[in-house]
């Protein structure tokens, strides 16, 4: 997700999405444990995305 889609989505919107991709990089993890990936910079990709959405969330606390 980038971070112009990002800062579009309100503060519920975010919340759970960031729950979303929470669970799809938990998934993604457990898959890449049993047998590896065809891609692995899937992880990579997801973990930046929970990154841009926590501190989308953070600012937001932040300003009011």
């Amino acid at each position: 997700m980038k971070q112009s889609e990002v800062k579009e989505l309100s503060t519920a919107e975010l919340q759970e999405e960031l729950g979303k991709t929470q669970k799809a990089y938990s998934d993604l993890r457990m898959a890449h444990a049993m047998s590896p990936l065809e891609n692995p910079l899937q992880l990579r990709k997801v973990r930046r995305s929970i990154a841009r959405i926590a501190t989308e969330l953070t600012k937001r606390e932040l300003n009011g």
